[in-house]
């Protein structure tokens, strides 16, 4: 177990999301948290498998793997499974439109999840627009923290669940209005209820002003974890309070503030 007083340390997180894209995800080992989920950004983007080898000599590894995408496929192209290094997990999903063909997008969810489940048993299960397909098949339910998280969590445990839940969040450790906007403004503005309340063309960083920029901060308080080292720790020992047994923190304003 990793013991480093660090910052995200003492913010209460469990695990680190990190997006190949933005950075070398190598540097999950510069990250004092055992867990790393690593979103699927498109084939292009995969890690190297000798990457994913050498992370998951030291870390819990979880691949994010599009049910629908070519190599991810389990009704077809499943060829990306035999790739897998041993030791590294994965987080099942539908997959993001932004990264799949259009012939990938209209392939059916529900048979692929199941057959993906039934290979890979510890999997997580990422819910984000297929909430009931994800609960009818089990595994640890992976989640995006919303406005709606609490209560959803709690009629999940009422009614008998008792499987495991993961929350994934966008985290600026900062009390900062600019820095908190700088770092999930953009995320937050892209969230339906969010979209539909902003005034047109506004501003979604730093530079909202007015009435975009009061809705902007109020969203981030729902879809994201911020504020000072304290204030997120109070937000995480809620939602475990209710329930939630993973935080997932993704560092919305670079990897550099969950190394120091």
């Amino acid at each position: 177990m990793l013991t480093a007083e660090y910052a995200v340390v003492n913010a209460g997180l469990d695990a680190v999301a990190l997006k190949p894209k933005e950075c070398d995800v190598r540097r999950a080992l510069d990250i004092p948290l055992d867990v790393v989920a690593i979103d699927y950004e498109g084939r292009d983007h995969l890690p190297d498998q000798s990457v994913l080898a050498r992370l998951a000599a030291e870390r819990d590894v979880r691949l994010t793997t599009p049910v629908r995408a070519d190599g991810f496929d389990p009704l077809g192209d499943d060829s990306r499974y035999e790739w897998l290094p041993d030791g590294v997990g994965q987080v099942l999903v539908a997959g993001h439109g932004a990264y799949l063909t259009e012939s990938e997008q209209k392939r059916a969810i529900a048979p692929r999840l199941r057959e993906a489940r039934e290979a890979a048993p510890e999997a997580w299960v990422g819910t984000e627009g297929i909430e009931r397909i994800a609960l009818a098949a089990g595994g640890t339910q992976y989640e995006l923290l919303s406005r709606r998280t609490t209560r959803d969590v709690r009629a999940l445990r009422a009614a008998g669940f008792d499987g495991e839940i993961a929350l994934y969040a966008p985290t600026v450790l900062s009390d900062d209005d600019d820095e908190i906007l700088d770092g999930v403004g953009a995320y937050v503005s892209r969230r339906r209820p969010v979209a539909r309340a902003l005034p047109d063309e506004c501003e979604v960083d730093s530079g909202a002003r007015g009435r975009a920029r009061e809705i902007l901060l109020k969203a981030a308080r729902d879809y994201a974890l911020i504020g000072s080292v304290s204030d997120v720790r109070q937000r995480v020992d809620s939602l475990r309070e209710v329930g939630v047994d993973i935080v997932v923190g993704y560092p919305a304003r670079g990897i550099d503030e969950f190394t120091e």
